[in-house]
C-alpha cells in the first residue's frame, strides 16, 4: 500500500449494485482486475446464480413504478445521471484510462462522449412513442392507435472492450423506455460499470431500475437468459458461441433477444436501441356510426 507524506492510501472496496443497494457477492468471491499493461486495480465481486437472481427480483419490483413514470420524469432522471457524472468527471477519466489502456485526454473523450450520450437519451423518452407508435388508418367508424410500452426486466451485456461509453449505450436507452434492467460489467473492465452504480444511487434513479453484477460473463448470462422473469436480453457482450447458447435458452420464454453485433460506439446511436425492447399495444376505439357529413361520434 502505497504512502503520501506518511499516510496509507485508502484503497476503493468494489460491490455490486443491486436493488439500490451495495452489496457483495453472497458467494464471497473476488477475482483480480488488472490494468492494459497487466498491474493490479482491485478485486470486485464474482458474482453468483443467486445475485443474479436477487438482481431479477429487484428490477420485477421495481418495474411498475418506472414504467408507470411518465416519460418526461424518466428524461428528468437520465439528465440528472448526466449532471451527477460532469460532477465526478475525473474518477471516471482515471478509471477508463486504466481500464481500457488510454491515455487521459482520450479516456476523457470517452467519458464526455458517455455523458452527453446520457444528455441524448433523457431527450429521447417523451419522443420515442411518436416514432414507434401513431394513428393507423382503417376502413370503419373507429380510431385506431399504436402506442409503445416497455418490454419489462432486460438483461444487458455490456461490450468487453468499451468499459464506460459502450456501457452507458446500451444501458440507457433499456432504461429510457421505461424497462428495468439487470446489467452485466465488463469482465476484464468491471471498474467503470461498478462505479456507475455509485452515480445511480445518488441521481433520483429508483432503486431497482438498473442492477450491476460484475463476474464471469458466461457464468452470470446463463441463468439469467433462463429465466423465467426476464423479458428481454442484450446480447452485444457475448462472443458468437455463448450468443448462441444464450439465444436458444432465451427462446424458452420467447424473450427479445438483441444479437450482438460491431458497433462503433462513438458514432451517432440512432433510435435502433431504443425501439429494441419495446412492445406495441393498439386500441381500437369507436366514433359512432359515420353520417352524410362523415364527422360524427
Amino acid at each position: 500500500m502505497s504512502t503520501v507524506d506518511g499516510r496509507l492510501s485508502v484503497f476503493k472496496t468494489y460491490k455490486l449494485y443491486v436493488g439500490g443497494k451495495f452489496p457483495r457477492s453472497e458467494s464471497g468471491r473476488v477475482y483480480e482486475v488488472t490494468d492494459a499493461k497487466g498491474k493490479w486495480l482491485a478485486n470486485v465481486p464474482l458474482s453468483s446464480r443467486k445475485d443474479a437472481r436477487d438482481a431479477v427480483v429487484a428490477a420485477r419490483k421495481a418495474f411498475g413504478g418506472w414504467s408507470g413514470a411518465t416519460a418526461y420524469n424518466r428524461g428528468q432522471v437520465l439528465y440528472r445521471i448526466a449532471e451527477m457524472l460532469e460532477g465526478r468527471k475525473d474518477q471516471f477519466v482515471r478509471e477508463v484510462a486504466q481500464s481500457e489502456g488510454l491515455s487521459k485526454s482520450k479516456a476523457a473523450d470517452v467519458v464526455d462522449a458517455a455523458i452527453d450520450r446520457w444528455v441524448w437519451y433523457a431527450g429521447w423518452t417523451d419522443k420515442i412513442a411518436q416514432i414507434a407508435g401513431g394513428a393507423n388508418p382503417v376502413a370503419g367508424p373507429f380510431f385506431n392507435l399504436s402506442t409503445p410500452e416497455p418490454t419489462g426486466v432486460v438483461t444487458v451485456l455490456a461490450p468487453q472492450e468499451s468499459s464506460f461509453l459502450g456501457l452507458v449505450s446500451v444501458v440507457a436507452p433499456v432504461v429510457a423506455t421505461g424497462n428495468t434492467a439487470v446489467v452485466i460489467a465488463s469482465e476484464k473492465a468491471p471498474l467503470p460499470a461498478l462505479s456507475l452504480g455509485e452515480v445511480l444511487a445518488t441521481s433520483d434513479l429508483p432503486g431497482g431500475v438498473v442492477n450491476i453484477l460484475s463476474g464471469r460473463t458466461a457464468e452470470i448470462a446463463a441463468p439469467l437468459a433462463a429465466h423465467q422473469d426476464v423479458n428481454g436480453i442484450d446480447l452485444t457482450g457475448a462472443d458468437e458461441v455463448l450468443a448462441k447458447e444464450l439465444e436458444v435458452a432465451a427462446a424458452d420464454n420467447l424473450k427479445r433477444v438483441l444479437r450482438p453485433r460491431a458497433v462503433d460506439f462513438s458514432a451517432d446511436p440512432g433510435t435502433h436501441r431504443l425501439t429494441a425492447f419495446l412492445e406495441t399495444k393498439t386500441v381500437w376505439h369507436p366514433t359512432g356510426s359515420l353520417g352524410a357529413s362523415g364527422s360524427a361520434y
